[in-house]
């Protein structure tokens, strides 16, 4: 399965994206465009999926994507999604505006988004308001606006770097091999999966695959593919009342104690531990 190449419908008076996308409207699969994206989720809940990184995207949560950084984010199956979506290109105000000596932070700020970035802290806070207030705003206020949203983030640094794939080192056919790992490893990686279908759907033997896929993502192709088990298996732990063998086997593992050792190795804690901790924080929160 191809990439998709999504390309951003723009209207007369606009130079960028600025606008809230909501289910069924949200829902895209595994895609790139030339465009950064700045994402704040609404409403819904599920799993981000940017670059070679898995996690999980809940209400106020904050992505900001450099430019051909493929993503999908998929929300737990049955759910409203919706999120505010920015999406401008780095010279949209023109390339000598981005080449100014007072613009060396902007330019640095989009060499790290080639990584993905998830926002934190206060600027996430400060964030959430600038986005919705972009959404409305008009004229020569959006553009200052979207400034002051990438102002926010270069000079707070509260964001976690998180994807390691150095995605525009790839050439047009690896790129598109590699995506189509992920898509696949997307939609089957709750059922049983074998090396070589994979294999298969790259077009390489299975060695050259294995090679291949840890030369491009430094990692294996089963490390990544048990985070992407175990980030569903967190959803479920703090979304539903199942039992862990349960969510064990929903998750894509077959024997309980594999599901453990892949939870422990990742979370550093056990799945009755990390469910312990989700409910004792909801108290906790509840109480303030």
């Amino acid at each position: 399965m191809k990439l998709l190449i999504e390309k951003l419908p723009l209207s007369d008076n606009t130079s960028f994206v600025a606008r809230t996308y909501k289910t069924p409207y949200f829902e895209v699969p595994w895609h790139q465009h030339i465009e950064c994206e700045l994402i704040l989720f609404t409403e819904g809940k599920g799993t981000a999926f940017v670059g070679n990184y898995i996690g999980e995207f809940e209400p106020g949560d904050i992505y900001f994507l450099g430019a051909d950084v493929p993503h999908t984010f998929q929300p737990v199956k049955g759910t409203i999604t919706s999120a505010v979506v920015v999406q401008f290109r780095e010279d949209f105000w023109g390339k000598e505006f981005l080449a100014i000596p007072e613009n060396k932070t902007l330019r640095n700020l989009f060499e790290i988004a080639a990584r993905g970035l998830k926002l934190k802290g206060k600027c996430k806070l400060q964030l959430n308001a600038l986005i919705k207030e972009l959404e409305s705003a008009a004229g020569l206020q959006r553009i200052i606006t979207l400034c002051n949203c990438l102002q926010a983030i270069a000079s707070s640094q509260e964001y976690d770097l998180v994807s390691t794939q150095e995605i525009k080192q790839l050439n047009a056919k690896h790129k598109e091999r590699i995506d189509a790992v992920f898509q696949y490893t997307i939609e089957n990686f709750q059922e049983p999966v074998q090396l070589p279908e994979v294999a298969q759907t790259a077009g390489l033997s299975v060695p050259a695959f294995c090679n291949y896929f840890k030369k491009s993502t430094k990692k294996t192709y089963i490390d990544f593919l048990n985070e992407i088990r175990i980030g569903h298996a967190c959803k479920l732990l703090n979304d539903t009342q199942k039992t862990v063998m349960d969510i064990c086997y929903e998750s894509g593992f077959n024997t309980l104690a594999n599901f453990n050792k892949q939870f422990l190795k990742q979370k550093r804690t056990t799945p009755s531990g990390y469910r312990k901790a989700l409910h004792t924080a909801g108290i906790s929160k509840n109480r303030v």
